[in-house]
């Protein structure tokens, strides 16, 4: 399976009780009824472009559970079941094992380390786990012990901006990131081709390549602009109310 080339997701309507998540935004607190119109036209676009979408209920004692993508990690291979670093959502990962057991062989990640998927971009045969406030060097170092069975190779980022390392680094193409400022120029991702986005438009760092296709944040004329240029088509939504929670397009899916 190519970085951008999937057939199947996992995703999770919000609860109401989602407005109580976790969040470091200063935007105020979401309005509960777009957010759930908003996701809901990110699972309609998943499955116009060729994915059947498994749709889970809420999780009731778990506001941020439509974060699904932060619970697992999904290779051809294997699902990784992580363990997050995070009490609040340290057993929103047990009612995502059933869905992604019909699909694949489960591994977990065990304390003392801690994963969350937000942290872990595929580029290829090639990964990038950030370490974060969310996934440690323990956590880091299970996965990369999968992956290396695998066949898979890995290099671990330091994220001192942003929740995740997928909040401000994404695929846009087979060699090609879309970033922010603060990782430009990282060793980490030296021979691949950058584009960077303003400061202003950082959240469109978060843009979400599926089957050849560009999934973005709406309201970025720049960074839309930019990826307008490398050819592909390009769907914008409006995740106004998830960006309120730290959510963005990458998280609210387990693709594969």
């Amino acid at each position: 399976m190519s970085t951008s080339q999937f057939t199947q997701a996992i995703v999770r309507e919000p609860g109401p009780n989602c407005v109580a998540g976790l969040t470091t935004s200063d935007l105020g607190p979401p309005d509960f009824d777009l957010l759930l119109a908003q996701h809901r036209e990110y699972v309609d676009a998943l499955c116009e472009l060729g994915l059947w979408a498994e749709e889970l209920p809420p999780e009731p004692g778990y506001p941020d559970a439509y974060f699904v993508e932060d619970m697992a990690v999904v290779l051809p291979e294997v699902a990784v079941i992580c363990w997050s670093g995070v009490p609040s959502r340290q057993g929103e990962q047990e009612s995502l094992i059933a869905a992604l057991a019909l699909h694949r062989p489960l591994v977990h990640i065990e304390p003392p380390g801690y994963l969350e998927g937000g942290d872990v971009l595929m580029a290829g045969r090639h990964f990038f786990i950030g370490l974060s406030q969310r996934t440690n060097q323990a956590g880091a170092d299970q996965l990369g012990r999968v992956l290396t069975e695998h066949g898979y190779t890995l290099t671990t980022v330091p994220v001192r901006s942003g929740l995740h390392l997928k909040s401000s680094v994404s695929i846009v193409a087979p060699n090609t990131l879309l970033l922010t400022a603060d990782f430009a120029g990282h060793s980490a991702f030296a021979g691949y081709e950058q584009i960077v986005v303003d400061e202003a438009e950082a959240p469109a760092s978060n843009t979400l390549l599926i089957n050849d296709t560009l999934i973005m944040p709406a309201g970025f004329s720049r960074t839309w602009t930019r990826l307008e240029a490398l050819g592909q088509p390009i769907v914008e939504l409006d995740v106004s109310e998830i960006q309120k929670m730290d959510g963005g397009l990458t998280c609210m899916s387990l693709r594969f």
